[in-house]
């Protein structure tokens, strides 16, 4: 089978999405796919083995220049139009032309000849989906690939946010599921979700989760906050303002209390962007010298080493009735071995793939279960009986072996 992938970035430094697109081509190319990549990271990246072309930006057209024009006026005034032009378009002047650029350069391909297109993307772009519509004859070889809910507002709650434009873009990912003869999604929860809204996916979708990435940490440097000889909690990657990482915070800081040498012995980590939380942990940090709140980027291949090398990993949800989420995180988790600490709702798809008598589970706000959780890992750990995650059945359902039956049994 030939396989083009359409993706927005290969850049795995730039967020977690990119990060699991690239783990996703990475293992289809590995299952032995003729396969290109076309991908408008708009700089020169290749992935070894792998046909990458970047695909240039159509400049000093109609919509690139109201793009810059807004851009420039933006700066000038300081007043983001971008919500008014959204409300009235569906999206930006931007959008538009980067999915121009994307849709002319896919056209003009002609010596790869595909038998499946993938898109992939990141956020709550979805450029290369709205590319693909413009191009209705690859639409019967289309796998358009759904890694989060959209729009916006058919997000669970917590989230509550609707965007500017919500019809257009309501619109336009109705088109998506009726015109791609596939649809792909990292979960069964999420499958399921969407399909509630358009109910073609139900039909389309098959399962392709996040993928395991075999990479050789053996020479990454840890950062030096990171001290091997403690019992060590680790939440890596962004913590959006629904995660609410206090509770956890507060069982700390009760077990640190009942259990005064783990002041010497112990750290949580809280590593990546967390810009609605970081005021908040910073001043945390300096009342809990155990804690460390290290609120920024860092490279890839760091913080995989470092997950590697925790006591315990954290996946921290939202609190909510249910999250059909597969976090991107999740396969790095598995794959580095370590117990994982997991904070959410009851109906979850991290929850369903670890399963129901996975010993280390709780809700985001339930203090009394998360101290105990704490308590039994470190104790554990004290007396060196701290087991490794081995989940074998997730490493396969993570890897190559389900994704190439996955691609193989389409129809």
């Amino acid at each position: 089978m030939r396989i083009l992938v359409v993706v927005e970035s290969i850049d795995v430094n730039d967020s977690s999405g990119s990060k699991a697109n690239v783990a996703l081509i990475q293992n289809i190319a590995s299952c032995g796919f003729d396969m290109q990549v076309f991908h408008y990271t708009r700089k020169e990246i290749q992935l070894d083995s792998i046909p990458c072309i970047s695909i240039p930006e159509k400049k000093w057209n109609f919509l690139y220049l109201l793009s810059r024009t807004e851009r420039l006026f933006t700066r000038w005034t300081k007043i983001n139009l971008n919500p008014y032009l959204e409300s009235w378009f569906g999206f930006s002047f931007t959008f538009f032309n980067d999915t121009n650029s994307i849709a002319s350069f896919v056209r003009k391909q002609k010596e790869f000849q595909p038998d499946l297109v993938l898109t992939l993307s990141k956020g709550a772009s979805f450029r290369p989906h709205y590319a693909l519509l413009q191009l209705p004859e690859l639409h019967d070889k289309w796998m358009a690939y759904v890694h989060d809910p959209f729009p916006f507002h058919y997000y669970p709650r917590p989230f509550n946010w609707i965007q500017p434009g919500y019809a257009q873009k309501e619109k336009f990912f109705r088109a998506v599921s009726q015109k791609a003869r596939y649809s792909a999604f990292p979960s069964q929860l999420l499958k399921e979700w969407m399909g509630s809204y358009f109910k073609d996916f139900l039909k389309t979708g098959i399962i392709i989760p996040h993928q395991i990435s075999e990479l050789n940490t053996e020479n990454v440097a840890l950062p030096s906050f990171f001290e091997p000889s403690k019992f060590s909690l680790l939440h890596a990657g962004n913590l959006l303002e629904q995660r609410n990482p206090l509770p956890l915070i507060n069982a700390y800081r009760k077990f640190l209390k009942d259990y005064p040498e783990a002041k010497n012995d112990s750290q949580l980590l809280f590593v990546g962007p967390a810009m609605f939380h970081e005021n908040e942990l910073q001043t945390l940090e300096n009342q809990i010298p155990t804690l460390v709140a290290a609120c920024r980027n860092f490279p890839f291949l760091e913080i995989l080493a470092l997950q590697e090398h925790v006591s315990v990993n954290i996946v921290l949800e939202s609190k909510s009735e249910i999250s059909p989420f597969l976090p991107g995180k999740f396969p790095h988790c598995i794959i580095a071995n370590r117990p994982i600490l997991l904070l959410s709702p009851y109906y979850s798809e991290t929850r369903r793939l670890l399963g129901e008598t996975y010993p280390y589970w709780s809700e985001a706000d339930d203090e009394l279960k998360l101290y105990s959780h704490i308590e039994m890992l470190y104790q554990k750990w004290k007396s060196h009986d701290l087991k490794e995650l081995d989940r074998d059945d997730l490493k396969s359902y993570l890897g190559n072996a389900y994704l190439k039956n996955s691609i193989c049994n389409l129809n």
